[in-house]
């Protein structure tokens, strides 16, 4: 099934959810513009999520995706946050941190029942999930809202797992793909692979709608995407530069510097993330062993991230972006979504 007849959409795209580099205007805008707009849930309280789901209603009944995180949380350990903080001291004396006032914590929390609440309330059309799936009870509670059910998979296994689970979608993330990793069964990073290698044996090992995400930049990458039998396509860092985009005027720059490469990364969050390389991630190489498991090393880096911006420098900043940045705009959403698929047959 193509993702139009899935979503109740005219065109064979979602736009990736980005925390922390989006709201809900960027989701309004695509889904207006005939794709799946999606809003990235994992950094919003339920009240926040409440505030921006009334600020959809308000202008738009087109079905948008909400995103959350299902990831198991971590204990915390204060011997290797400690090693953590050791390993940034040098930065904390630089900008004159005292490292014994950063409160410890994490930024991103999984979906859970409060959120479920919310959900039964507005009963969004569509719900993903990223490394993973919730426990069945919190699963079972979105599927009785009537959302259809979307999540990322990395590998053949994970693909199959959540086609056993009962979702409506898989989204094949392949490892150009900005942001985080979705993996959940493995986080060996030598079984990931491409997004065109990694999409033909997704489509081949389930039954489900397929969609391609990661390097995917302009029309002849959605073609070839399209062609090779995915459903539809998930593009998240060619949205970077809209007009709707609420990344750092910092974080703009990047985007627009080719030469600096992207790399896969732990120090932002304890997670695999790809960003742009910045001076954290060359001095302390992008995964480095003393980082706390994913989301416990982002308050440590926070305080630094924060001081480096107030002077106009991204050498803390997570500066998200898959490999393929050519297709940044700085238009409007809408604008971006009619020229890439000005014209375009679907294969």
């Amino acid at each position: 099934m193509r993702i139009e007849q899935l979503f109740g959409i005219d065109l064979p795209l979602i736009q990736a959810p980005m925390a922390g580099a989006q709201d809900a205007a960027l989701a309004i805008a695509v889904a207006e513009a005939g794709g799946l707009g999606s809003l990235p849930c994992a950094m919003l309280t339920p009240d926040q999520l409440i505030a921006e789901l009334e600020s959809i209603r308000a202008v738009t009944d087109k079905p948008i995706n909400l995103n959350f995180f299902s990831h198991t949380m971590p204990a915390s350990d204060a011997g290797q946050e400690q090693q953590w903080r050791t390993c940034l001291q040098p930065y904390y004396q630089q900008y004159d941190i005292d490292p014994e006032k950063i409160a410890s914590g994490a930024t991103r929390t999984p979906f859970d029942h409060k959120m479920a609440e919310v959900l039964e309330k507005y009963r969004p059309d569509v719900v993903s999930f990223h490394f993973g799936l919730p426990e069945p009870e919190l699963l079972q509670r979105v599927r009785n809202c009537g959302c259809k059910i979307l999540s990322s998979a990395t590998t053949v296994a994970e693909a199959r797992w959540l086609e056993q689970q009962g979702v409506d979608g898989i989204i094949a993330q392949g490892l150009e793909a900005g942001g985080h990793r979705g993996f959940f069964l493995n986080s060996d990073l030598n079984t990931q692979a491409g997004t065109m290698a990694l999409l033909p044996q997704i489509i081949a090992a389930t039954d489900l709608p397929v969609i391609a995400a990661g390097g995917i930049a302009d029309r002849a990458g959605i073609k070839a995407a399209l062609m090779m039998g995915a459903a539809g396509v998930q593009l998240g860092t060619t949205f970077l530069l809209c007009d709707e985009s609420r990344i750092s005027e910092i974080h703009r720059q990047a985007l627009l510097d080719a030469e600096y490469p992207t790399a896969l990364t732990n120090i932002f969050s304890g997670g695999a993330a790809r960003g742009i390389v910045n001076r954290v991630m060359a001095e302390l190489g992008a995964m480095p062993s003393t980082a706390p498991p994913f989301p416990l090393a982002t308050a440590a880096i926070g305080p630094l991230r924060a001081a480096a911006e107030e002077q106009g420098v991204g050498d803390f900043s997570p500066l998200w972006s898959g490999q393929n940045r050519t297709g940044c705009r700085p238009v409007p959403a809408a604008e971006l979504v009619n020229y890439l698929f000005e014209g375009l047959e679907r294969g």
